[in-house]
Parts: structure tokens; sequence; C-alpha cells
């Protein structure tokens, strides 16, 4: 059998069926895909669902939200909105609880493999890096404006980055003859800003992901959406979450982790261990990650983990 050959740009959407399962979809439930992209969850649970079902799906990438339309599913509700908005949003469609939430962490293939967007230094293209092209301030015009502490900060704290204050002190320099405004431009000065680096990954690797982190606020949405999943989540709701890099992952892991637990209390408070509050989440089985198979076919896949929880009884 020979093997399929995917586009440049196709996004092949990671842990699918392994999400979906989780979800254990209800014909007749209400379910919410936090990150469409190109709709390979979406489709999934459609797939899953009956003629009563429901699927309320965000995306901030226009592009995506267009590819969205074409699958033309009077059950799939589309909302050009970053997830952050999910209690503003539900309560505009009338929706108080749902059955089901999943969020697929990140830059989709379409947004790195296309040039114009400007988040991958394979191509040089203006540095764009918004998720939401039609709103927002762009990756050149932040590097414009920022001090060497500010881009320290961020390097630093988005990317891991240990050569964050030598890289920030280079763009300061560059941009003194004109501005840094191509992928090409900043990846030539982070590549003689630091000096050594792991092999098989290029030098701007960690400077490119933290200025995208940090100009789409991708860690705050995550920190603003959990708490909001898990007050919509109804009685044996579950949420279904995959990262792709340690900052997403440990956010992901301590709040269902703290969610899972009862309150803390003072010791001597004379309270019975059975009439402490319900904790909100129970976990689901341990963190899932993509099998060999999935990682050969999709390299992009190789660091994704998916954290999964179900939401306890809601009180009436």
């Amino acid at each position: 059998m020979s093997a399929v050959v995917l586009p440049p740009n196709a996004h092949v959407t990671v842990l699918l069926q392994e999400a979906v399962d989780a979800l254990e979809i209800k014909a007749g439930g209400v379910y919410v895909d936090g990150t469409f992209g190109r709709g390979g969850h979406s489709r999934a649970l459609l797939a899953r669902l009956g003629p009563q079902g429901r699927l309320i799906a965000f995306d901030r990438d226009p592009a995506a939200i267009a590819a969205g339309r074409a699958l033309g599913d009077a059950r799939l509700t589309l909302v050009h909105s970053a997830f952050s908005a999910f209690d503003e949003v539900l309560d505009g469609l009338g929706v108080a609880q749902v059955d089901g939430v999943v969020l697929d962490l990140g830059v989709s293939s379409p947004q790195l493999d296309d040039a114009a967007r400007g988040m991958s230094f394979r191509f040089d293209a203006p540095l764009d890096m918004r998720m939401d092209t039609s709103r927002g301030q762009t990756v050149a015009d932040w590097l414009a404006e920022a001090s060497v502490g500010e881009m320290t900060e961020v390097i630093r704290d988005y990317g891991e980055e240990r050569f964050a204050h030598a890289i920030a002190k280079a763009i300061a320099t560059a941009r003194t003859g004109g501005a840094v405004a191509t992928t090409g431009q900043l990846a030539a000065i982070v590549e003689k800003a630091v000096r050594t680096r792991e092999p098989g990954q290029h030098p701007a690797t960690r400077t490119f992901q933290a200025l995208r982190i940090f100009i789409n606020q991708e860690l705050e949405e995550l920190t603003r959406v959990l708490p909001a999943c898990v007050r919509r989540l109804g009685t044996g709701g579950r949420l279904a979450v995959i990262s792709f890099h340690s900052l997403e992952d440990r956010i992901v892991k301590r709040f269902m982790r703290d969610e899972s637990r009862p309150p803390v209390l003072p010791a001597r408070l004379p309270i019975r261990a059975a009439d402490l509050p319900q904790p909100r989440l129970r976990l689901v089985g341990k963190a899932a990650r993509p099998g060999a198979a999935e990682v050969a076919a999709n390299p992009r896949s190789r660091s994704a983990v998916m954290r999964i929880a179900e939401r306890t009884e809601v009180p009436a």
C-alpha cells in the first residue's frame, strides 16, 4: 500500500480518536471544541452526535472559521473568538451546561506553514505571529517599542531561553539600523546571539515560541478558560486538554490536580472528611501521549500530552 501524501500545510489532528473517546459522547449532548483549527476534532465529534446534538467551536483565526463554514452542518455553531470568552459566548447562545470540552492547544500546521503568518523561521516573511490576523499587535510592532528588560522577560519566561538577555540586547542593537520586520531578520539576529544550542534545534526556536505565546497571550487565555470549562460542565461531563509544551501542560496539570482535591481546611477544624465539600473534578486515567506510529506519521505530535478530567456531581 502506498503512503498517503498530505499537502504541505495539511493539519493532522493529534490524539484524535483518544480525545473523542475520552469525552464519552452522548448522541444528544452539547459539546465545545475550544480550538477548531481545521476541524479534526469537530468532525469526529459531529460524526458521533445525533440529529439533536450540538457542537460549539471557537477559533481566533479567521482562516479557521472560513474552513469551518464549509462543513455546512446545522449542528455546528462557529464562534470567531478566543476561548477565554467561553462564559460570555455560551451565555449569548443560551447554553447553561455542556457535556464535554476539548482544547487542542498551541499553533496549527496551516499557521506554521503559511509564510505570510510569520510564525516560522523556515520562511522569510513579515514578522506577524498573530493567531487572529484581524486584530491586535504584531510581533514586529512590539519589538519596535519593547525595552531590553521587557524582551528579556518574555523570551526567558515564555521560551525558557537561557540566552534571553543577550538576544534582547542584540535585537535592541539591530533595530537602531531599522525595524526588525521579518522572520529572517529575527532568526539571523538570534543565531548570532545564541552561543550554543541543543543538537538538531535551530537557535531561534525558543525565541520564536516565546514571542508567539506572548503576542497571543496563550498561557493567560488557558488560565482563564479552564475554570470556565469546569463551571459549565454538567455532572459527568468531561474535559480533555492536549498540550504541546511544558508551560501549557504545567498549567493544565496543576489546575486539574487542585480541582480534584478536597479544600484544605485548618487542621483543628471539627469537620469529618466525609463532610468536606466534594472536589469539582475527578481525574480520568493517566496523561496520554501519541504512540510511536502517530509520531512517525506526524513528527509534530511528539511533544503532545493529553489530560482528562470528569466533572463530579453538580449541586442542584
